[in-house]
């Protein structure tokens, strides 16, 4: 599947094809195979499909036999050969092939409950007429998007957000508080999003709304307790590595070849490596290489294709491909990024398409469940050294951590101090291990107009993430909770969504994530701290598990985050002196002036420096992408949005 769209029209209104049409128009730019709608009086169902499984299948949204029950459907359900097998023993009766049928039964058997069984990612919608109830859901992770407003005419829903702002009562217009917690956050807080009158449906989540009634319920939830599992290193080597296998297995099953990225990392070569065991003789791998080297790490990832024996090619990508695409990038993520890095990943989804993939396996998740990210060190070392104040040997290995943080690495330890937070009021903060980024991230608001700042001063950023935390996160140990922060928030609202679903679907490109595979998520969540992080070895587990799958250079090789060049990108002919055209434009002091979000004084500043290539800080980096950014998505989906397509 590409995309999905519906209304739910109010009694005694019927639903005009022509609006369905320009909804799911809207995500038709994906290239998909085919496009279908149901109509029925006041409910509309409409999909762009991209045929994965049974690709000679209908190409309608697909109903149960007497067609009382409908669904549209984005995603895979990759257990629904099991789940087929099973429901045929029950009796139901299928007419295809496909992982979409499988819903629909299930449906029939289970209800909103049917959930449970399902292993994949998904967002769909199913329109049971019986009962006049339209029920809603998003997979337990994110991988899939779902946003839904309710207007006066009814209620809309669709994957994508350009699809809803076609209808005419949906506002135009930036959610401030959105804004302000992307700026604090690196994303918005589901169910906000950033345009006012637009809501997220959040991953673990389902609407019903039935007779009028709205209901949004939680199904499921990342939960962590290490002593319910109390699993020696052995048994948990084992059960990690059978469990990633069988994630692996079911994720291959497609009508379609299926191929692998391959970054050079850890998690995308355990990946393309797991395919190797299972049998797959064949397998082609894709990366993306950087001709600034700072970025690059096209030796890990030849090194890796060597050992593994894949079919490899990669994208080489300038600083000036990053520029020119970033407007399109913003297209597709539809709200503001803080960095460059969907725009390499956009340009990799090019490449894949244009040598035949659809489907393609990817390491994400693997850091958040596993324990990888350099930020769950940090916030080790950060804790240790405000537990042993005078220790010379922390502020040291912090500098370590970050050797790309050029500004860092000459600043005293009492700036380090506070910078990194190490005070006794911050160790007790719910937030310790994410202090330093939000707080770094906070500083960009210095660029908000008075009107963006006045309309703010009731609102607290951090209050309503407060809020959203689970009952028991008290009760995790540190560890755990500062998984959960990324988790629970990064991961869907940033790493999957702006990289990961949006850039791939933009070629029509579907990613797969075994790690993310909720077995997968539930065991990761049940084994001690000291089984992720040995020390400061990250995802010691993992690299355990694995043994010598891959090679032990890789194995072995420090974390590197994934980065991309940012400031640097928008200079026209990569020279000082001048940026692109539409980044002088949208960033003039007009432009920031009717926008209304920026004070043009400070963003005329900060264009001079980008101008003449001075940007060096992480701050500016930040401010620069977040600020022009913001200025894309309010020239492409306000002031100059399609109104018909």
């Amino acid at each position: 599947m590409c995309g999905i769209a519906g209304i739910v029209k109010r009694p005694s209104v019927a639903v005009e094809k022509p609006l369905l049409q320009r909804m799911i128009g809207m995500v038709n730019h994906r290239g998909p195979d085919a496009v279908g709608f149901h109509l029925s009086g006041s409910v509309g169902l409409a999909h762009a499909r991209l045929s994965i499984i049974d690709v000679g299948g209908g190409h309608q949204p697909m109903h149960n036999e007497d067609k009382t029950v409908w669904i549209t459907f984005n995603g895979e359900i990759f257990n629904y050969v099991e789940l087929r097998e099973d429901l045929i023993k029950k009796g139901h009766r299928f007419q295809t092939q496909s992982d979409t049928e499988v819903i629909v039964h299930l449906y029939e058997e289970k209800g909103e409950e049917c959930v449970h069984d399902l292993n994949g990612q998904w967002a769909f919608a199913i329109w049971d007429s019986r009962r006049e109830r339209l029920f809603l859901s998003r997979d337990r992770l994110g991988v899939r998007p779902l946003f839904y407003a309710q207007t006066p005419e009814g209620f809309v829903f669709g994957s994508e957000i350009k699809s809803l702002l076609v209808v005419p009562s949906v506002p135009r217009a930036i959610d401030r508080q959105a804004l302000d917690e992307l700026f604090t956050f690196w994303v918005t807080l589901p169910p906000r999003t950033i345009f006012e009158g637009v809501s997220e449906l959040p991953p673990g989540h389902s609407i019903i709304l039935e007779h009028g009634d709205l209901q949004v319920k939680p199904y499921w939830t990342l939960d962590y307790n290490p002593s319910k599992g109390l699993m020696q290193e052995e048994e948990a080597r084992e059960g990690l590595l059978e469990l990633l296998l069988d994630a692996v297995r079911i994720r291959l099953r497609a009508d379609v070849p299926v191929g692998a990225y391959l970054s050079g990392g850890l998690d995308s070569t355990v990946i393309a490596a797991l395919v190797k065991k299972l049998g797959t003789t064949h397998l082609k791998t894709f990366s993306i290489a950087f001709e600034d080297k700072e970025f690059d790490e096209s030796s890990f990832q030849n090194e890796a294709s060597q050992f593994l024996g894949t079919d490899h090619q990669g994208v080489i990508c300038s600083s000036q491909d990053i520029g020119r695409a970033f407007p399109e990038v913003i297209w597709h993520t539809e709200k503001p990024v803080l960095r460059t890095a969907p725009a390499p990943l956009f340009l990799l989804s090019k490449l894949v398409r244009e040598q035949g993939y659809k489907v393609v396996l990817t390491g994400e998740g693997s850091d958040e469940i596993l324990g990888g990210y350099d930020i769950f060190k940090e916030a080790k070392i950060r804790r240790f050294w405000a537990k042993y104040p005078d220790s010379k040997f922390r502020p040291v290995l912090l500098r370590r951590l970050y050797p790309y943080m050029k500004n860092i690495q000459s600043q005293s330890d009492a700036y380090l101090r506070a910078f990194f937070h190490v005070r006794k009021e911050d160790v007790e903060s719910p937030f310790f291990s994410h202090l330093p980024r939000w707080d770094m991230t906070s500083k960009l608001k210095v660029f908000y107009s008075k009107a963006t700042a006045d309309s703010l001063k009731s609102c607290d950023a951090m209050q309503t993430i407060e809020g959203l935390l689970p009952s028991r996160y008290g009760q995790w140990d540190h560890f755990s909770q500062s998984q959960y922060l990324e988790a629970a928030h990064l991961l869907p609202g940033y790493i999957l969504s702006s990289q990961g679903d949006r850039m791939a679907m933009a070629h029509s490109i579907e990613g797969r994530f075994p790690f993310l595979d909720y077995r997968v998520v539930e065991f990761a969540s049940r084994l001690s701290p000291q089984l992720k992080m040995k020390v400061l070895n990250e995802k010691y587990l993992l690299k355990a598990a694995i043994g010598d799958m891959i090679p032990r250079s890789i194995r072995n090789r420090h974390k590197q985050p994934y980065r991309a060049p940012d400031s640097q990108s928008f200079l026209a002919g990569g020279k000082a002196g001048k940026l692109f055209e539409y980044v002088e434009e949208l960033l003039a002091p007009r432009a920031i002036q009717e926008g209304g979000m920026f004070d043009a004084g400070a963003v005329g500043k900060l264009l001079e420096k980008a101008r003449q290539g001075q940007i060096v800080s992480m701050k500016d980096n930040m401010a620069l992408v977040g600020v022009l950014s913001t200025q894309v998505v309010i020239d492409r989906f306000i002031t100059n949005f399609p109104r018909s397509v």
